[in-house]
């Protein structure tokens, strides 16, 4: 009853195949090699356009790296206040961006709403050269809430964004969970609603350990490459990055290990109502938010349950959590049994 993350499952077998697979003969190193060449073709035709990509082993370093290279030092990037790249990378934007801002926002889910992104531009801009002006705007889908932006959402923050000549960029740490239920394509949900530049994450999704950075006009990415190798995240060993990614893509099978987690957690979802504990907000990706009593998460971690009790302020209007409940997050992954789901529903409401 393991739902403490995504991170925790191990590597989907097609994935752990393919590095097997690539795990013969030789290699030209450092991204020169056949299937590195073979995906960027791939991410290309998956894009429905031209787009410059770049391989990191770690989501933190894909975010670092995309926000450094379209913000400047003395810029802010916009971005909801519990965001991933706020809460959970040890200042490592700051760091590769050699001094840039992070401005969290409110919103309830851990979503952005064009109100908040048009008063944050006001607030952050103008005030030179005293001010951090804004620069970005970063979303992620999904949301730390599991949440989703709807397509129209994207494009409502991208045109207020770009209307002051702010880049976007997505934290898509979870894209393929988003995207399977969306039900659109990935051009669609990124370039064509107005997104820059995409943090592609593999590694939840079931690879051992890749990102991309998809920058969806190459003309941006001068100067990206000498970043990454700067930063310590260019792999010699590129192929076995290429591989997963590979494997990852082909035949839609990213979107079929999405649709796996997701399903597991609508499973979840419907348990919980059942025994009168309801998500606090939409179940849209594959993780469940719920306030469960101390007692209960006691009794369930004593019986095996693996989860992490988190903390929120973008809870929904009149919801709190009380002095003797706790927030709880349970995520599922392509590895998620049914079993193990309805057995965690079953000592809920035991």
């Amino acid at each position: 009853m393991d739902f403490a993350s995504d991170n925790t499952a191990g590597i989907a077998p097609a994935i752990r195949d393919a590095l097997v697979a690539a795990n013969s003969g030789f290699a030209l190193g450092y991204g020169q090699d056949d299937l590195t060449r073979r995906l960027e073709l791939g991410m290309s035709e998956l894009f429905e356009r031209d787009v410059a990509i770049f391989l990191v082993p770690t989501g933190t370093a894909a975010n670092a790296l995309a926000l450094a290279h379209l913000c400047p030092p003395w810029g802010a990037v916009l971005c909801h206040a519990e965001s991933h790249v706020v809460t959970d990378e040890c200042g490592a934007p700051e760091f590769f961006g050699g001094g840039l801002r992070l401005v969290g926002l409110p919103g309830v889910g851990c979503k952005l709403v064009p109100a908040t992104l048009r008063t944050a531009i006001a607030r952050n801009s103008g005030h030179r050269p005293h001010q951090s002006n804004a620069a970005v705007v970063s979303l992620t889908q999904a949301s730390e809430a599991g949440t989703i932006y709807q397509v129209d959402e994207i494009q409502a923050l991208a045109e207020i964004a770009h209307g002051h000549g702010l880049a976007v960029h997505m934290d898509g740490a979870r894209f393929g969970n988003a995207l399977a239920r969306l039900g659109v394509s990935p051009a669609q949900a990124t370039w064509r609603a107005g997104v820059d530049a995409l943090s592609f994450g593999a590694t939840k999704g079931g690879a051992l350990a890749v990102e991309a950075v998809v920058l969806f006009d190459p003309a941006r990415a001068d100067f990206m490459g000498e970043r990454r190798k700067r930063a310590g995240h260019l792999f010699s060993k590129h192929r076995f990055l290429a591989a997963q990614f590979l494997a990852f893509l082909a035949d839609g099978y990213w979107l079929k290990l999405a649709n796996h987690a997701n399903q597991m957690a609508d499973r979840l979802a419907d348990g919980l109502r059942a025994a009168g504990l309801p998500p606090v907000w939409p179940v849209e990706a594959n993780l469940v938010f719920a306030k469960l009593p101390r007692a209960t998460e006691t009794r369930l971690k004593q019986a095996g349950a693996t989860f992490y009790v988190r903390h929120s302020d973008s809870l929904p209007d009149g919801q709190i959590v009380g002095p003797d409940e706790m927030l709880v997050r349970l995520v599922t992954s392509f590895a998620t049994h049914a079993p193990d789901v309805d057995r965690f529903v079953a000592l809920l409401r035991a």
